[in-house]
């Protein structure tokens, strides 16, 4: 009798281990599912300057039904003033110059500041911080993962955003101008993932 007694725990102690894999597996693939959910309204770039430093950091989010993403981003080490912060249209950050992002992400072909890749000034403090956070509906998560994927810059000038003057300019602004807003050079880059 106490063999069939231990027969019996042993078959249920097997039956609840079974039963707890089994839960075990399933919670693992609903929270892998959570995850994969998760990041389809959700992207994120680790910025670094041209000496490979990680200074900061970009999030992409997309709340409720909103179409709107809520951009935050965060950064240090970086000249106070205003720079000049956009979504280039690839995701390749080669340092130190980061050409390898190519230009804003600008799939209609808009003037500068209409591009799609145009974002607000990121104004840095006299410590070297900036702390921003806003929504933007120019972009998609999907626009910031196409084939080629994309990069967050920040520049090392401020973007004039077509606010060129035109005593500057004789008879008309230069390409650069057009293009990039006279930001200047690529001071910070990080692929979107």
């Amino acid at each position: 009798m106490a063999g069939k007694i231990r027969g019996r725990h042993a078959a249920v102690a097997l039956a609840l281990t079974g039963a707890v894999l089994g839960t075990s597996s399933l919670s693992g693939g609903l929270l892998a599912q959570g995850a994969q959910s998760a990041n389809k309204r959700l992207a994120r770039a680790t910025l670094v300057n041209a000496a490979g430093q990680a200074v900061g950091s970009v999030r992409f989010e997309r709340r409720g039904k909103s179409r709107a993403l809520r951009v935050s981003v965060s950064a240090r080490r970086l000249s106070p003033g205003f720079h000049g912060f956009h979504v280039h249209a690839v995701g390749t950050c080669e340092g130190p110059s980061f050409m390898s992002a190519g230009p804003h992400l600008n799939p209609a072909g808009s003037g500068h500041p209409a591009h799609a890749g145009d974002m607000p000034p990121l104004l840095v403090m006299s410590g070297g911080t900036a702390e921003a956070s806003f929504k933007i509906d120019r972009f998609s998560l999907a626009a910031l993962r196409d084939a080629d994927g994309s990069a967050v810059m920040i520049h090392a000038l401020a973007d004039n955003h077509a606010n060129i003057p035109t005593e500057r300019y004789d008879p008309d602004p230069d390409a650069t101008t057009l293009a990039t807003g006279d930001a200047g050079a690529r001071a910070a880059c990080g692929p979107v993932r």
